[in-house]
């Protein structure tokens, strides 16, 4: 997600950030990197030219000449104006109360993933507590009902389909059946176009007018930058925008769209796609977008993504295990399967401060999948106590698991210097314990986090239930402290 943009400012970043002095030389030359960084990036000359004018005339200023880190005060510039061009805060969905309706219409062309788009956000609602109703009037594109079915019938939404060729009379009809069986959000997935024609917009223009949406959204893809800008831009002429979703973010290298699109139509990006699956879909904050793109991660996403997948009462046992130094091969196994429901790991890895950029597909990913499929070649007590585990059962486990008995030896060492490190972490409080304990978590758990350097063993223990028990207004309080 957005790697080249990414290397490009985190490397600006570390030049300038340790800088005791800076002169107007050093802030031009940095403009002028970041410049040529953005231009490649696919991002509107006028906003391009907007950013560099700014940034100069007020990295210029004294309070940055004269200031004890200047590295820091530009650097705060950039950040700033960064956030400024995605949008300054995030926008929420405009939506009214749950004893009426709220119509979603969902626009883009063909190949824009606005049909998954749909489902997605509608899962979304449905977690928030709504009762979200999926509303088929996508006729032109071959299976495109069909698709629409099965992806509700995963989420357990259902979807309003009739027989009629006609697009407008279904999302008419949907309105009635929604009030009747008191659904109260309605998302229509309306039919695209290989490009935009009188037709589509003629059709749209009823639908909207049948409907009367609350939410007029454009579904646009990421990875096609500057075109994205000019599609919305046509799409609001004739329909009137409320906001923008962006899908296949997490394939974008560059951001063009993301950093044009505000400041060019005006819209707020309200979500973005980041991978196939249905929970792939994140809320735009662009201040953590800025964060991201600038090298600095986004702890704050990566902790509340911990807490929407990692249960509590099983989050508190994993405490309480690491106190007592009774972690175990299953406790591992569960590791594992945490980071898989927290999803794409490129993403994960991008959200940790100092890791932005670093491509996941160099590491070894694979190693957490074969250290995976070794302990599931184990018996449950065998997990539970590893020092019964001789020559023979390695044996056994490494056959089981398409393995070598290296492999098994590997994992077995490894597991060990985790749980060493956890002793010396849960006796050792110190500085890294007072930190955590402001974030309201026990720094025993950090014990976890440093069992080893290999990423692929395990991201390094790294135990993603332990972030259940962070405070998030702390955290957030912590995190624009760093900044």
């Amino acid at each position: 997600m957005l790697e080249k943009i990414t290397s490009t400012f985190s490397g600006i970043i570390r030049t300038l950030s340790g800088k005791s002095t800076i002169t107007e030389k050093n802030i031009e030359d940095s403009v002028e990197e970041i410049k040529m960084a953005l231009l490649e990036a696919d991002v509107n000359l006028r906003v391009v030219r907007r950013f560099v004018n700014s940034t100069i005339e007020e990295a210029k200023g004294e309070k940055v000449l004269k200031s004890v880190n200047p590295g820091q005060q530009f650097t705060k510039i950039i950040y700033d104006k960064m956030v400024s061009m995605l949008g300054d805060t995030k926008v929420d969905l405009h939506l009214k109360g749950p004893d009426t309706q709220s119509v979603i219409l969902m626009l883009g062309l063909q190949g824009s993933g606005k049909t998954t788009a749909s489902h997605k956000l509608a899962a979304r609602l449905k977690q928030e507590g709504r009762k979200p109703l999926l509303v088929a009037c996508d006729l032109v594109r071959p299976a495109a009902v069909e698709q629409l079915c099965q992806l509700g019938e995963k989420i357990g939404v259902p979807v309003f389909k009739e027989n009629s060729k006609d697009a407008v009379k279904n999302a008419r009809e949907s309105i009635d059946f929604a009030r009747r069986n008191a659904y109260d959000t309605i998302i229509i997935d309306s039919a695209g176009r290989l490009q935009i024609d009188e037709a589509m917009m003629a059709e749209l223009v009823k639908i909207k007018k049948e409907t009367s949406p609350v939410e007029v959204l454009l579904v646009a893809d990421a990875m096609t930058g500057q075109n994205a800008v000019d599609i919305a831009k046509s799409f609001d002429e004739q329909l009137g925008l409320t906001g923008v979703i962006l899908t296949k973010f997490d394939s974008d290298a560059r951001g063009g769209a993301a950093l044009s699109l505000k400041t060019i139509t005006g819209k707020p990006i309200l979500f973005i796609g980041t991978g196939e699956k249905t929970e792939d879909f994140e809320i735009f904050h662009p201040e953590r977008i800025a964060s991201r793109i600038l090298g600095m991660g986004d702890v704050v996403s990566l902790v509340e993504k911990a807490q929407e997948t990692v249960d509590a009462e099983a989050a508190l046992k994993m405490q309480k295990k690491l106190q007592r130094n009774e972690f175990t091969l299953q406790d591992m196994l569960e590791q594992f399967q945490s980071v898989k429901k927290m999803g794409n790991m490129q993403n994960l890895i991008d959200m940790i401060p100092g890791m932005s950029g670093l491509d996941a597909s160099q590491m070894d990913m694979g190693g957490m999948k074969k250290n995976e499929a070794i302990i599931q070649s184990m018996t449950y007590k065998e997990r539970l106590n590893h020092l019964i585990i001789g020559p023979s059962r390695r044996k056994r486990i490494a056959k089981g698991s398409g393995t070598t008995v290296a492999d098994v030896n590997k994992l077995l060492k490894q597991f060990e210097k985790t749980k060493l490190m956890m002793k010396k972490v849960s006796r050792n409080r110190g500085m890294q314990g007072k930190m955590m304990n402001q974030l309201g978590l026990d720094p025993s758990a950090l014990a976890s986090q440093m069992g080893s350097s290999s990423l692929g063993g395990g991201l390094g223990g790294l135990d993603m239930n332990s972030l259940k028990g962070m405070d998030m207004k702390k955290l957030q309080e912590m995190a624009k402290r760093f900044r």
